[in-house]
């Protein structure tokens, strides 16, 4: 049976020109390169390539973490919200009865004056 070269399959060629788009070609080849030029090579090729990638140290762990304080700030951010409101409300009821206090006692001494 002889086996030919077919053409490129249309499915991996926008595959391929997808990657190049994004820029990933380009930043894996930059860090085989680098991978090369290294005189010393690295015991773990793959963790060299992470690390090149700034993948090291982003665990599952990390980003539940992160997500679970996003969660706990969103949290306390509207109970902050919450309390500004009912201090907003409570200053402004203050200012209200002050207001009238002041105004009553006026009135009362402008009538006092006038008997």
């Amino acid at each position: 049976m002889a086996h030919y070269k077919q053409g490129p399959d249309p499915k991996r060629e926008q595959f391929r020109r997808y990657l190049e788009k994004a820029g990933v070609v380009d930043s894996l080849t930059s860090v085989l390169v680098s991978l090369y030029e290294q005189q010393e090579k690295p015991n773990n090729a793959l963790e060299f390539v992470k690390q090149q990638l700034g993948v090291v140290g982003q665990t599952s762990e990390d980003a539940e973490a992160l997500q679970q304080e996003v969660i706990n700030l969103r949290q306390k951010c509207a109970r902050l919200a919450g309390e500004n409101k009912e201090l907003k409300a409570k200053v402004s009821l203050q200012w209200f009865v002050k207001r009238r206090l002041l105004f009553s006692s006026f009135f009362k001494i402008f009538f006092l004056n006038l008997i």
